[in-house]
């Protein structure tokens, strides 16, 4: 059962699989004429002419990052190596996830344009299996990677089975460097991407539809091209690299806080997943929400060629509820078979908690109901007929002015119920299952990320297709429907974007609190004024990334206009469709000012947060790190939602809308004036508003990355005596009586009495040498006894262990040790070790006495500490005490030194134990 570890990153083969077969489908679909042909080209060419100067540029910048990351694991001795591979590993992967959604997407677009000829439920087919490919691909590579480089580090670090905490630190350590990497590719695709596509976009609006009055669209558009390359290059490519971050980012947060709840429990639990369950049931629910994701793909279709956009979006709705059902269904057993009936928290020492398992099933829930209730609202705010969209109709019939005034009210309203239903999720997910609960809770929103990319990426895979449709000039029916396919790409596209932001918030509180546990640090105290200003600091950058993100799409705006403007003026014969605009120039313009304008963002970003962990401590950075969060999502709501409010309130004028009684259509006063608010919320919900939610996460997992350092450089915290009042002086020195108080417990001449070992909380662990890794077991059966003299000389310790209690996790191992090779533990049942007297050492004591196995007894010397004397919290007047060690035998001297072949395994058994005693009642 052991190897079900290994075969998690099967879930992500399925998908990557299933994505070939789709992605060929949609190839041999008929991509229609020669001018539409030649369209589709230019439009592809642009769009991977980008992606290879963006990659180019990233390549310097991951060579760097990668360097930085070398030095850090050369300094910190829980950073291993590994976390630059993984981190380059990381980019790549994230860099081919954007890849793929690019090619399938410039593809997929002028067979939506031909299939729309035929009809729209064809056309909604190709399109919808187009951004389904992407969303495979993106969902698929990330639960491989994720999974794939855990099994290696697992095996490598921990030879297959949950050590300790500090091994597996080191594992989900690197692994954070894979995140790191992800995150760090799909700030620049995002942004850059942004930029690109909004820079075209407001070229091609502000010149071509309000100063020429000509259609979207329309091939006398110089910027055209550039336009439809755009939508490529942000809403597929950056989205896509996007959403791979957030998926990484969301498991590795959940497997972070499931290692520290295997560790409360005493690293005990025995599960089919060689004990660590905790740390796997996240990717294991992104694994089977991959598989109901294509499963409920299979339900999106529409019958009827005269549909509207309501029997299309319900058509999304059906299969996007179908997955997250069935997903929450699986998750319920999954919890149930990969976690312990009840699980021990004590996060942050805040105090030990009994958590029933179903408790996590429970915040599973949190997180898909609340996931759902985000898509209601935001399809409320954003989608066409809905009475926001509608009231910014209504105020365009003023003027530019006051449509921009109701949409930005719009924007503004929308973070009211989105907040509260964040705020909600995370008390609810917090109460249920603590800190693991919240990032279980994110794992199960993100779950259906390849379902909510494939409603998401269908969108500009439409809006391409009308592009097309519109520059070959295809009969009206044509345009009309990828026109409907478009409408309602716009909202599924906001609704990605707000479950995207969901998953942020969420994800930011589970790295947060691993960030807090690998500093060692025991809180945030805002009373600090270094720690407030950092608060303050990390509240204001998030609104400085947005005015860099919204100028630098101004001034590559601005640079579009002009030029649109001079082939308007110089090239004659182009309104009159005699001449063809160059249309190169336009991509060439958007492509350098993508690129120069992608930089300040991004090393803000970065640099940033290493800054102030550097330079003021752990404590400030995690205040920095919780003012980002905070004022990241509350933008990252106000502008995805704005934007899209913007988006269909001017498409709603397309088919009509009623104003003051009279019907109002395109190419009136108030349609020019949501041109206009749509020109100003573009870059809202493509640029800078989608970049929150990587700014958000991309700032803890650098945080999480230098924690380390900044624990060895702190000290696990700041000097605590810097300005201490009167009243912390007092506590402090409460406290060191407390600390001189437990310190003198430890000393094993002032306890007296007999004691009986507690075989619940006792742990026998051994290790052996196996060709060039290590072999690890455990005894699960153990009881004795010890009893302190008056003399600590005259005290004795008995210990007896179950020798059929061996547990390597695996069973046919098991049965071999148990066997005559070994231990023979039907004529030798027991393994004993008795003291015959304890002396007091430097750093501890020793129990000599002799260890009995196989029928063998040596003569040992035990060495071991004594934990001290506490009370139960359970029962009063119960006194518990604690004391572990450590011993290394010659197997060979008690008769065991079988070999299977020749060198494979070592003569030295190294055994620890970690006991707990009750003092027993006269």
């Amino acid at each position: 059962m052991e190897n079900l570890v290994y075969l998690l990153p099967l879930f992500g083969v399925v998908a990557l699989i299933y994505m070939v077969f789709l992605r060929k489908w949609v190839n041999k679909q008929d991509s229609g004429g020669a001018r539409m042909k030649e369209l589709a080209a230019f439009i592809r060419e642009g769009a991977l002419a980008f992606l290879s100067a963006e990659y180019r540029v990233l390549t310097i910048f991951v060579i760097v990052a990668g360097a930085l990351l070398g030095l850090i694991s050369f300094l910190v001795p829980t950073t291993h190596w590994f976390i630059v591979v993984a981190f380059v590993i990381g980019a790549v992967f994230s860099a081919v996830a954007g890849n793929i959604g690019m090619r399938v997407a410039t593809a997929a677009n002028v067979r939506t344009t031909q299939a729309a000829r035929t009809s729209l439920p064809k056309a909604l087919k190709v399109s919808f299996s187009g951004g389904t490919v992407m969303g495979l691909g993106v969902a698929g590579l990330a639960v491989f990677g994720l999974s794939f480089l855990f099994s290696i580090l697992f095996a490598w670090f921990m030879g297959g089975t949950w050590t300790n905490t500090h091994d597996m630190t080191v594992v989900l350590e690197a692994l954070a460097g894979f995140s790191l990497g992800a995150e760090s590719i799909a700030l620049f695709a995002r942004v850059g991407g942004g930029i690109y596509t909004k820079a075209a976009d407001v070229g091609a609006d502000l010149v071509g539809k309000v100063e020429a009055g000509i259609p979207e669209d329309d091939p006398r558009n110089p910027a055209t091209i550039a336009d439809n390359v755009g939508d490529n290059v942000g809403d597929v490519a950056g989205m896509g690299a996007d959403l791979f971050g957030s998926y990484v980012a969301t498991m590795l947060a959940a497997m972070v806080l499931g290692n520290y709840v295997i560790t409360d429990m005493g690293g005990s639990i025995n599960d089919a997943f060689n004990g660590i369950g905790p740390i796997l049931l996240p990717v294991a629910i992104a694994g089977v929400g991959l598989i109901f994701s294509i499963i409920g793909t299979l339900f999106i279709k529409i019958k009827s060629n005269d549909a509207k956009e309501s029997e299309v979006q319900a058509a999304l709705n059906r299969g996007n509820w179908s997955s997250i059902i069935l997903t929450a269904v699986a998750a319920y057993f999954l919890i149930a078979w990969m976690l312990p009936d009840t699980l021990t928290m004590n996060f942050f020492g805040m105090g030990v908690s009994e958590v029933d398992s179903m408790n996590v099933f429970y915040a599973v829930l949190v997180g898909l109901v609340v996931g759902g209730a985000i898509s209601y609202f935001t399809e409320y705010y954003t989608g066409l007929g809905k009475k926001p969209v509608m009231s910014i109709v209504q105020n365009s019939s003023t003027g530019a002015a006051t449509n921009i005034i109701a949409g930005l009210g719009v924007g503004m309203i929308s973070t009211f119920s989105s907040v509260l239903l964040f705020a909600g999720a995370i008390w609810g997910a917090y109460t249920l299952a603590g800190f693991y609960g919240v990032a279980i809770a994110a794992s199960a929103m993100m779950a259906t990320t390849a379902m909510q990319l494939a409603i998401d990426a269908f969108g500009p895979i439409a809006d391409n297709a009308g592009g097309i449709a519109e520059m070959s000039e295809l009969p009206e029916e044509v345009r009309t429907r990828t026109d409907i396919l478009d409408s309602v790409g716009n909202t599924t596209a906001a609704i990605g974007k707000g479950f995207a932001i969901a998953s942020a918030a969420l994800t930011a509180l589970g790295l947060f609190a691993a960030y807090v546990t690998f500093t060692g640090i025991d809180g945030i105290n805002i009373f600090k004024a270094n720690v407030l200003a950092a608060l303050f600091v990390g509240g204001m950058v998030p609104v400085v990334f947005s005015a860099l993100a919204m100028k630098s799409v101004g001034k590559a705006a601005m640079e579009m206009v002009k030029e649109v403007r001079r082939q308007f003026k110089e090239i004659p014969g182009i309104m009159e469709s005699k001449a063809q605009p160059e249309y190169g120039k336009c991509v060439d313009i958007s492509t350098q000012a993508a690129l120069r304008e992608m930089m300040l963002p991004g090393a803000m970003t970065i640099f940033i947060p290493i800054v102030i962990g550097f330079a003021m401590g752990p404590e400030p950075l995690g205040a920095y790190m919780a003012g980002v969060a905070v004022s990241g999502v509350l933008w990252a709501i106000f502008q995805n939602n704005a934007g899209g409010a913007w988006d269909n309130a001017k498409k709603s004028f397309e088919a009509g809308v009623e104003i003051d009684g009279e019907m109002t259509y395109k190419g009136s006063e108030a349609h020019k004036a949501a041109v206009t608010g749509d020109t100003v919320g573009d870059p809202f919900k493509d640029t800078s508003g989608p970049s929150m939610n990587i700014l958000i996460k991309l700032t803890c997992l650098v945080g999480l990355v230098i924690a380390p350092i900044l624990g060895q450089v702190y000290g696990g915290g700041e000097a605590h005596g810097e300005g201490i009042t009167n009243s912390e002086e007092a506590y402090i020195e409460e406290e060191i009586k407390e600390m001189e108080a437990k310190e003198a417990s430890k000393d094993l001449s002032k306890v007296s009495g007999l004691w009986a070992i507690d075989g619940d909380h006792t742990y026998i662990d051994f290790e052996i040498r196996h060709l060039l890794s290590t072999s690890k077991g455990n005894f699960g059966d153990v009881s004795g006894s010890f009893e302190v003299g008056s003399d600590i000389r005259n005290s004795n310790i008995d210990i007896m262990i179950d020798a059929a209690s061996i547990n390597t996790r695996n069973e046919k191992r098991d049965k071999h040790l148990r066997g005559e090779d070994f231990f023979h533990v039907e004529k030798y049942p027991t393994i004993k070790f008795s003291s015959s007297d304890v002396e007091k050492t430097a750093v501890g004591y020793v129990a000599h006495g002799e260890l009995s196995m196989r029928g063998v007894t040596r003569e040992v010397d035990l060495p071991f500490t004594f934990a001290g004397v506490e009370e139960s919290p359970y029962k009063e007047g119960l006194m518990v005490s604690g004391f572990e060690g450590e011993l290394t035998i010659d197997r060979n001297d008690y008769d065991l030194g079988y070999q299977p072949a020749p060198g494979m395994l070592g003569k030295e058994v190294t055994i620890h134990f970690d006991a707990e005693a009750q003092q027993m009642q006269e």
